[in-house]
């Protein structure tokens, strides 16, 4: 493995043990101070023991989920991990929202004192600047922002547990497609992805989202992987649900990054299989509508990097399943994959994995999503220009540019998912069933 890679990942991995661990002592720090300012000697004792004893019950929970044992008791289980989340998740954001006004107050602090001492030889300074440093006002500003920053977090976090993470929408999309027949005008997908089925999904819920599904009425029906978060979850449980889906054409699925970490990509193509639909795995089908044919691809999850940390070729064994002679879709649930699929002249790729960042902040007409630290392809819909180079390392906009007139644009389109990972909590990103409907270019 390469030494600078390996090092990189156990960086990043103690910096976010380290700040998940600061995060808890702020917290238990607070939380018996407030206790020792209670009168009754015995409040005071029945709050830091009830505090330890819901602590102790998350992290023993959450070692064993990371265990990974094949236990599917989520009713006693599933509710203390959803517990657990959004406690351990708010608790983060809350630290750094209050670590962050506490900055800023020490630096207002920095720059006042520094004003004083720089003031001009000879002179006094201003008889009212030790109260400025002092000021009554800034301090009460300063703990209200302290306060708000504190429970701002979980407040949040319980807003988008309760309500929009559960708030399913379906969402049409036309999507242009160069050279496409006739008769395949209109052809309509519908995408499910990242479903997540656990504690934090259950089966209700993805039953709800297979009949909003049914009801757009699609040709064809894909599932883009994650089906599961881990090896713990009841794989058999998401696949009898979504044999509910109902499409002329079929229902037909890839696997997820998820399906790797669960070590059930084997288990989720067996059990497609026995449910009457089909999961691609570096292959493909031609399928007809209106009896014109079109190529459906599917691949597993593609990484970018090797475990020596090395960037590894997307759809490595792709290029000999794509068709010259009709339309070719493939799915795969890593959208940084599109480049290299528009490379090889594949006209649409339906990818998931982002969750949309399952978080999304406007601040100033901007938006910011966690997702952007993973890939450039967020959520929706995006195009690049058919066969231009996935490095693009000669000619530039130009030779781009020159691409998009002769070939035209291939297109992805990348669904935010109905589940969650780490937090489960959604802001800004609601859960979405996707209908494409694809259009002559």
């Amino acid at each position: 493995m390469n030494a600078g890679w390996l090092l990189f990942q156990i960086a990043v991995g103690l910096g976010i043990l380290t700040l998940l661990f600061l995060s808890q002592r702020f917290w238990h720090r607070a939380i018996w101070r407030f206790a020792s300012h209670l009168r009754s000697a015995w409040m005071r004792v029945a709050l830091r023991l009830v505090w330890l004893g819901v602590l102790a019950l998350m992290v023993a929970a959450f070692v064993d989920a990371a265990r990974m044992r094949q236990s599917h008791d989520f009713h006693f289980r599933g509710p203390i991990l959803l517990a657990a989340g959004l406690w351990f998740s708010s608790a983060l954001f809350a630290y750094l929202a209050v670590k962050a006004i506490h900055g800023v107050e020490r630096l207002w602090r920095w720059i006042h004192w520094s004003a004083l001492k720089l003031a001009p030889a000879g002179k006094p300074p201003h008889p009212a600047a030790p109260e400025i440093v002092k000021d009554p006002s800034r301090r009460y500003f300063f703990r209200t922002a302290t306060f708000l920053a504190g429970t701002a977090p979980f407040l949040t976090a319980v807003y988008g547990f309760a309500a929009e993470r559960l708030r399913y929408r379906t969402l049409r999309v036309e999507v242009p497609v160069p050279n496409l027949p006739p008769a395949l005008d209109g052809l309509r997908i519908a995408q499910l992805s990242d479903i997540h089925l656990s504690g934090f999904m259950t089966r209700e819920d993805l039953r709800r989202a297979v009949d909003m599904a049914n009801e757009l009425g699609a040709d064809l029906a894909v599932v883009t992987g994650d089906f599961i978060t881990g090896a713990a979850d009841p794989l058999a449980d998401c696949i009898e649900e979504l044999r509910g889906l109902r499409a002329p054409l079929g229902i037909w699925g890839c696997n997820g990054n998820h399906e790797i970490y669960a070590r059930a990509e084997d288990a989720a193509q067996g059990l497609f299989a026995q449910a009457g639909m089909k999961l691609l795995r570096q292959e493909n089908v031609q399928l007809a509508f209106r009896g014109a044919p079109f190529n459906l691809i599917g691949v597993d999850y593609q990484r970018e990097r090797g475990p020596n940390g090395r960037r590894l070729k997307m759809l490595s064994h792709v290029e000999p399943l794509v068709r010259r002679d009709m339309p070719n879709i493939v799915l795969s649930h890593n959208p940084n994959s599109f480049t290299r699929a528009a490379e090889l002249g594949i006209e649409l790729t339906l990818a998931g994995h982002t969750h949309g960042g399952q978080v999304q902040v406007e601040i100033l007409d901007h938006s910011f999503s966690p997702a952007r630290f993973i890939t450039d392809y967020i959520a929706g819909l995006f195009q690049r220009p058919l066969f231009a180079p996935a490095v693009n390392t000669l000619g530039g906009p130009q030779l781009l540019l020159a691409n998009a007139a002769t070939s035209g644009l291939a297109s992805l389109y990348v669904n935010r998912g109905l589940g969650t990972v780490g937090a489960p909590v959604r802001l800004g990103v609601p859960p979405e069933i996707t209908l494409l409907v694809l259009r002559r270019a």
